[in-house]
């Protein structure tokens, strides 16, 4: 029986080729907002990142999450950005 591919993402806050379900999607949806996509399927512009708060830290300081996203965070949206990693994790 042939082996079912697993599909493979990078975060974007340690630059590590992970599983796709073992990260989190962040998402710019078409109205600038940016959320935790748990599901994976919301529609919008998309980066991965891992289920911790020190990978979030690092994507925001070397600005990849801006710069995937192609938007500019907010103190407020990188702070709620935190909540989620923490709940989620």
């Amino acid at each position: 029986m042939k082996q079912k591919k697993i599909p493979m993402r990078m975060c974007v806050g340690c630059r590590e080729m992970k599983p796709k379900r073992e990260l989190v999607r962040l998402v710019a949806d078409p109205e600038g907002i940016i959320r935790m996509d748990l599901t994976g399927k919301v529609s919008g512009r998309g980066a991965y990142l891992c289920r911790n708060e020190q990978c979030l830290d690092r994507a925001i300081k070397i600005r990849a999450v801006q710069h995937a996203l192609e938007k500019d965070l907010t103190q407020e949206e990188i702070e709620r950005l935190r909540e989620e990693i923490r709940a989620d994790a």
